[in-house]
């Protein structure tokens, strides 16, 4: 790829990192990155993707932007209440990055659209911005049988979580760590137990530099590790997590042979 003189401009803090140079800018202008919910931590990453030159980017979400989203959705503003998150999000990469080809899906995943999706523009890699259990399973196991590598995150109130999968690595996934999803009700939902609103700012950018750093081959990833933050303490922590042989989705034996769809939506943490 030949580089015109506004793309040097625009790129030239990455092309100076030896880590990334023109071949490592290249690569990412011809990566694709799927980001499944348009919100809390899907808005920050996507902004922070489209800001680094991700030449493809696919926005899932269903939901028009609300009033009470702009606490921390930053990718949408106030004169876009009531529009869909879909095209808020792409007005908003457009205008950052014209070098950014959006794709959007204006529909909420579920088990007989999933892999259609991740399938329609072989995304290189999957970010979980979604605010529900269910949703997290069901993105967990559609990018096992897809063997699509994936960052998984959860916020509500203080803290945050997130892991990354990569398949053919003997990492855990998703299920691993949780086996199935908790009793409906058991956990609070964000509208019900609040969320501070740069926690989306935090844990999505960390899941948009598992995407990059996944793409250019850079340092380690999460593979293997469940990272949490408390922004109450001021802490973070790094927790091993071991492969699961008897996981449902991808251990030696796998019991779950199709997509479930769950009941939503209970935020996860």
């Amino acid at each position: 790829m030949d580089f015109n003189e506004a793309q040097i401009e625009r790129y030239s803090r990455h092309i100076i990192l030896s880590e990334v140079g023109v071949e490592g800018q290249q690569k990412l202008l011809e990566s694709k990155v799927l980001i499944i919910g348009t919100g809390g931590l899907g808005a920050p990453a996507a902004m922070f993707l489209a800001a680094a030159g991700v030449g493809t980017i696919g926005l899932v979400d269903a939901d028009s932007v609300d009033l009470s989203n702009l606490q921390r959705q930053i990718i949408h503003q106030t004169k876009d209440v009531g529009k869909l998150k879909v095209v808020s999000g792409k007005e908003t990469i457009n205008e950052m990055n014209p070098d950014v080809n959006v794709i959007t899906y204006h529909t909420f995943v579920n088990a007989s659209n999933i892999l259609e999706i991740i399938k329609d523009q072989d995304y290189d890699f999957i970010i979980d911005g979604t605010d529900n259990f269910g949703a997290k399973f069901l993105i967990n196991d559609a990018c096992v049988i897809a063997k699509k590598p994936f960052s998984h995150a959860g916020i509500i109130r203080f803290n945050g979580q997130l892991t990354t999968y990569i398949p053919d690595n003997n990492t855990p996934c998703y299920r691993c760590m949780f086996k199935e999803p908790p009793p409906e009700g058991a956990v609070p939902t964000c509208r019900e137990a609040g969320v501070l609103g740069v926690m989306g700012g935090v844990i999505g950018t960390l899941q948009a530099t598992e995407a990059i750093k996944y793409i250019l081959g850079l340092g380690e990833t999460l593979a293997g590790y469940l990272m949490t933050y408390d922004a109450i303490k001021m802490e973070f922590r790094k927790i091993k997590i071991k492969h699961n042989a008897k996981c449902g989705i991808c251990g030696d034996e796998p019991s779950i042979q199709e997509l479930i769809d769950y009941k939503p939506p209970v935020c996860s943490l």
